[in-house]
């Protein structure tokens, strides 16, 4: 027989497992058996004629394949009477779609269906988890299947010998508007982990399957049908068999870390999903609502290491984007990631966390990048690590490597860290290529503020002062509230010599001030594009004392280079201590 003919047979049996045909047969057998024998004792009992008896026998062979039929179709789960999708349909270009849910009781597996993609010599496999299919419907099915793509994209990412692309990169693929293969090649991916979750009441039903992007089959397969509790089995499992297809070898360390369960509570774990669904739209509301259900987590259970992270980078990111007061949010921040360090030493995140904390507000560089490296080791493929990581370069001005580092994190999350690659550059005075970087986000992306508001400031820094402020007006428009976009679009309208609307914005946010928290680092930009040198210094002094907004990163900014020449300046840049 030849090996096509055996992957066909092997795929057959496999379908047959998955979609329970075979257990329904079984039962059916035994249902006719069971009236067949009930009917032999009723009949003459009731002077039934023999021939119904003959005729029960032939209605019962002939509902054999019906039976087998209907369960090769549908598939009945506590959620109700579904059809059972195929493991892998073909869209019309012939590319492979998204997993229909299925299952069998337990686990039943598909190996082996083709051998896994061969890697460079120097080069790991790179795999993609394409988002997983909500067979549920509804805003809780949605969060729950999301938050299972992120935590086997983190299952993975431990493991050194496989490079993971990160969260924010496949995102964007949820809604399956392109094919696998065109998917692969958007995220230079060899591999792509695709699947569905159906959750009913305390049971989950999970489909996986590893796709070989170069040929769209399947080089593993697993259905899973479980208790929820089972929930963090599942997800070491997939990344064990997933490590195995792909001939990827595992530490004894890695092993254990990937078998390591985050929480022993099941609804701890949901609301540290519905937190991170929040945390992840990165809006001042967004984190604080975050930063409740984080809150709620570690309160159902108090152990749970990976709540308390959540809850230290949320409390950071508001603090750095000026959208909270430092004095209130670096308390709780760092009491946040020192339990989470304290439960779980060898949690990647935890330490990440703790880096990113000892950089922005203890201008401690020399702990930072140890935390980062620390993490850096304990997940490889941390996307995430290595771009804080290279923006703690950029920081203190060493470019070359901090470019390395975010390039890496490129490499590892295609789409999401283009544009700290694109700031660092700014920070080089290499603005072409900035221009470049940006503009290759903002294409991908054109509704991201942050996107528009980088291309601005490279158009700006090259004298097209017209399109930068154009940009950085549409980065203002995409979100009115955001105090940083503002102040940068003051800077650029004093460049631009609109002197008087950059100072209507400067007054519109010291009327905001009054009120509510504003960072003396963002007013500093304005004061800067005015020329009024000593103002923008006296903000940037009260800043460094608040440690507000990103005063961590003045020392390397290029929007105050106007004020690198002034004694004041050179004397804040120095409070900062050495640069690691």
């Amino acid at each position: 027989m030849t090996s096509s003919r055996i992957v066909r047979v092997r795929t057959f049996f496999a379908e047959l497992r998955r979609r329970r045909v075979v257990r329904a047969g079984v039962l059916y057998v035994v249902a006719a058996f069971a009236v067949l024998q009930g009917a032999d004792i009723l009949i003459p009992a009731l002077h039934v004629p023999d021939r119904a008896m003959t005729a029960l026998v032939v209605l019962a062979i002939l509902g054999l394949p019906i039976a087998i039929a209907l369960a090769w179709v549908f598939d009945l789960d506590p959620g109700g009477l579904h059809r059972t999708e195929p493991l892998a349909p073909r869209s019309a270009n012939g590319a492979t779609d998204a997993t229909g849910v299925s299952g069998a009781a337990g686990v039943a597996g598909v190996a082996g269906v083709v051998p896994a993609p061969a890697a460079g010599a120097d080069a790991p496999p790179t795999v993609a988890v394409v988002p997983f299919l909500s067979m549920g419907g509804d805003e809780e099915n949605e969060y729950f299947a999301d938050g299972i793509t992120e935590d086997v994209i983190t299952h993975l990412s431990r493991i050194r010998a496989l490079q993971v692309i990160s969260r924010a990169s496949v995102m964007p693929f949820k809604d399956r508007d392109r094919s696998l293969r065109e998917i692969g090649e958007a995220l230079g991916a060899s591999a792509l982990l695709d699947g569905s979750i159906r959750r009913a009441g305390q049971r989950v039903r999970i489909v996986a399957r590893l796709v070989d992007t170069r040929t769209d089959r399947n080089i593993w397969a697993e259905s899973y049908d479980r208790e929820l509790t089972d929930i963090f089995a599942i997800q070491t499992d997939v990344a064990l068999q997933i490590a195995r297809a792909l001939e990827a070898e595992l530490s004894t360390d890695e092993r254990t870390r990937i078998g390591r369960e985050p929480t022993t509570s099941v609804e701890a774990y949901q609301l540290y999903l519905k937190g991170r669904h929040w945390f992840i739209r990165f809006t001042p509301a967004g984190l604080r609502r975050a930063i409740e259900y984080y809150q709620r987590a570690v309160e159902a259970d108090p152990a749970y290491a990976l709540a308390y992270t959540g809850i230290a980078l949320a409390h950071a990111e508001l603090s750095e984007s000026g959208s909270a007061d430092p004095a209130v949010a670096r308390p709780l921040a760092m009491a946040a990631a020192s339990e989470a360090l304290r439960l779980d030493p060898g949690l990647a995140e935890a330490h990440c966390a703790m880096a990113e904390l000892r950089w922005i507000w203890d201008f401690d560089w020399e702990a930072a990048e140890a935390g980062f490296r620390r993490a850096i080791e304990l997940c490889p493929s941390s996307a995430d690590a290595y771009d804080l990581y290279g923006r703690l370069c950029a920081a203190v001005g060493r470019f070359d490597q901090a470019l390395a580092l975010q390039r890496k994190a490129q490499e590892l999350d295609p789409l999401a860290h283009r544009l700290d690659v694109a700031s660092t550059l700014l920070r080089a005075g290499r603005y072409a290529e900035a221009e470049t970087e940006a503009r290759r986000a903002v294409e991908f992306e054109p509704d991201q503020d942050r996107g528009r508001a980088t291309l601005g400031w490279a158009l700006m820094m090259q004298g097209r002062h017209d399109e930068g402020v154009a940009e950085l007006e549409r980065a203002v428009a995409l979100t009115p509230d955001n105090p940083q976009w503002l102040a940068q679009l003051g800077q650029a309208l004093a460049m631009a010599g609109r002197t008087g609307e950059a100072r209507d914005l400067l007054a519109r946010l010291e009327q905001r001030a009054a009120s509510d928290f504003v960072a003396p680092y963002h007013l500093a930009y304005i004061h800067t594009g005015l020329g009024e040198h000593d103002r923008a210094i006296d903000c940037l002094e009260l800043a460094f004392e608040q440690r507000a907004a990103a005063v961590h990163g003045v020392r390397g900014s290029f929007l105050f280079r106007p004020l690198r020449s002034h004694p004041r300046f050179q004397a804040l840049v120095a409070r900062f201590g050495p640069p690691a």
